[in-house]
């Protein structure tokens, strides 16, 4: 598989003036809730009706979605609002029934991406087919295996690819349900840069209040869409209650969100640079969560060393750090003159933890 303008066909057919935004609610309820929705989202910029059809969920006992009956509302809702649909298959079962219902476009979870076996029993089963077809990110950081997925589906002669970055598991803690690591998107992107990216702000944030700052985020960096999780009472929805939002306030969001435009030599190239810009802002924030969690570790070394009665400053270990540091740098292309600088900022500062450890009663 190679990049190709092509790739773009499907998104630049809309002809859009703005991001493609795919919305609703995270999964099919009830007849009512859908066609409630789908009205509330017409007139938005939302050009995509979403909905999940099947739910498997993480561990058993939850709500798992209405099945196949979900598809008939989705189907009166684009006939009532002319909006496109979309939902999830999971299996071939999944895909005969989305496609004799005519939903538009079907999107692989990121639980089925990490099968290879999965994922060509789909392709096989779409094969030449002319929907559209989005591959999530799989759960684990691997974007080998993502983009195996897509191109699974591209030796099935499925023309109309795009991928979704729904953000990946990981045994931390952190303000994300599932971390963003926009480093593995962006060398997507590098790769194939005219492959369509739409970000899924709500799997990432699992919370409304950073679904804004990710969308920003993602059209600095240049993504063709979003899909964001609807619903009109976000509080009392069967499924992932706390990272859907109104309608209304999808509404409102789109017009707040800065979108870079191409155009003339200096609006592409502000464009250009905004996307670099962000692209460092991201690798700055994970240096920083670093920093954090290096400082965490000397608290627990400080409090190892006074259990002992251990000196703080261990000039056998600092000389070593200092030696490998500064052959990594060189691997990197960094001055020996900045590693030393970096090093020994990071050094005091590990120095002031531990004797912060040292004079606690």
């Amino acid at each position: 598989m190679q990049n190709s303008k092509k790739l773009r066909n499907w998104l630049d057919a809309f002809g859009l003036d703005h991001p493609l935004v795919i919305a609703g609610p995270c999964s099919a309820e009830t007849q009512e809730q859908v066609l409630k929705i789908a009205h509330q989202l017409k007139d938005t910029d939302a050009t995509v009706l979403r909905a999940g059809i099947w739910k498997p969920r993480t561990r058993p006992g939850n709500f798992e979605g209405v099945g196949a009956l979900g598809l008939k509302w989705l189907q009166e809702a684009k006939q009532e609002t002319g909006m496109l649909t979309t939902t999830e298959v999971a299996n071939t079962n999944h895909v005969d029934l989305a496609l004799k219902h005519d939903v538009d476009i079907l999107w692989i979870g990121a639980r089925t991406t990490v099968s290879p076996f999965v994922v060509q029993e789909i392709a096989e089963a779409l094969q030449g087919t002319d929907k559209t077809v989005l591959i999530k990110n799989p759960v684990n950081p691997d974007l080998a295996l993502w983009l195996g997925a897509v191109e699974r589906f591209y030796s099935a002669d499925v023309q109309n690819l795009g991928v979704i970055h729904r953000g990946f598991s990981t045994y931390e803690k952190t303000k994300y349900r599932n971390n963003p690591e926009w480093q593995i998107p962006i060398d997507l992107q590098n790769q194939f840069p005219d492959l369509p990216l739409i970000l899924d702000p709500s799997h990432i944030a699992g919370r409304r209040d950073i679904i804004f700052e990710l969308c920003q985020t993602a059209l600095d960096l240049n993504y063709d869409g979003l899909m964001v999780e609807t619903h009109y009472d976000p509080d009392n929805a069967w499924s992932d209650a706390k990272q859907q939002i109104t309608p209304q306030t999808l509404d409102q969001m789109t017009v707040d969100l800065r979108i870079r435009k191409k155009g003339d030599d200096k609006a592409e190239f502000n464009n250009e640079l905004n996307k670099l810009r962000a692209q460092i802002d991201v690798i700055d924030d994970k240096i920083v969560q670093m920093m954090g969690r290096r400082m965490n570790i000397a608290d627990n070394i400080g409090v190892l060393k006074k259990e002992h009665n251990v000196a703080i400053l261990q000039v056998k270990r600092w000389n070593e750090i200092l030696g490998r540091m500064i052959l990594a740098g060189e691997h990197n292309k960094l001055s020996e003159e900045f590693v030393l600088r970096l090093y020994k900022a990071i050094h005091q500062e590990s120095i002031s933890h531990q004797k912060k450890v040292f004079n606690e009663q």
